[in-house]
């Protein structure tokens, strides 16, 4: 049993690296970069749950637990930035400065390894608590959320590195914008946690607002990917006609 739910908990994270990993048609990154970018997202688990097992009584102590105030600062603030930074600071410290990372597609593909390491980690660490309902659900939502945010925060990163006056800007957008999403999917789930919330909304509907999110998310991921994908070309055949 325990190695069924393993293999479910694994199977979406490694099945999104091979998908992303066959998008990236010019340049192939060096397996061992992308080996070691997933390694880091698996260790970028220990900042963010540090973070939060550090901040989270504060919060409590600030805000009623009961308010929506304190789910928009735990989700936003705390959860959300927590996860998405621990994930940039990996992305920015390894990944960010290697030499194979010479297209803009390649922000893309290093930001999702490192994303696809902590959720994978992730995953593993609720399927096992929580059974086989959690893998399935979460298969189709949370993993492939954390996908997304990466692709955003990976596009803009991919931008970055090759506008350097503007580069700080850029990765900031990434950073925000993943982390945007990632606290508007975990709100909604959060809330349904709220009594004084689920009293006058349904949880069906503050699901359904995880999902709205989540559907933007991937929207905005895909077309990330063909627009990036669409550049590295450009880049590949102008490096090619000089060469």
């Amino acid at each position: 049993m325990v190695l069924s739910l393993l293999a479910l908990a694994l199977a979406p994270g490694i099945a999104i690296v091979f998908y992303i990993y066959s998008k990236d048609k010019y340049d192939r990154e060096p397996l061992k970069n992308l080996l070691i970018s997933f390694l880091l997202g698996v260790l970028s688990t220990l900042p963010a749950i540090l973070i939060q097992t550090a901040l989270q009584p504060m919060l409590e102590h600030y805000f009623s637990i009961y308010s929506i105030l304190y789910y928009v600062v735990f989700a936003f603030g705390l959860v959300a930035f927590s996860e998405e930074g621990s994930k940039y600071l990996m992305l920015r410290w390894y990944a960010y400065r290697q030499k194979a990372f010479n297209e803009p597609f390649d922000g893309i593909i290093y930001s999702v390894m490192v994303s696809m390491g902590f959720a994978t980690f992730e995953n593993v660490w609720y399927v096992l608590e929580n059974g086989i309902t959690t893998g399935i659900l979460r298969m189709f939502l949370s993993v492939p959320a954390h996908a997304a945010f990466g692709v955003l925060m990976g596009y803009h990163a991919g931008l970055a590195k090759f506008d350097p006056v503007r580069s700080a800007s850029r990765l900031w957008t990434g950073l925000l914008l993943a982390a945007f999403f990632h606290g508007a999917y975990d709100f909604f789930l959060f809330l349904q946690n709220n009594p004084n919330v689920t009293r006058y909304v349904s949880t069906s509907l503050l699901a359904g607002g995880a999902v709205v999110s989540y559907y933007v998310a991937m929207r905005m991921a895909f077309r990330s990917i063909r627009l990036h994908q669409a550049l590295s070309k450009k880049v590949f055949e102008n490096t090619n006609n000089l060469s």
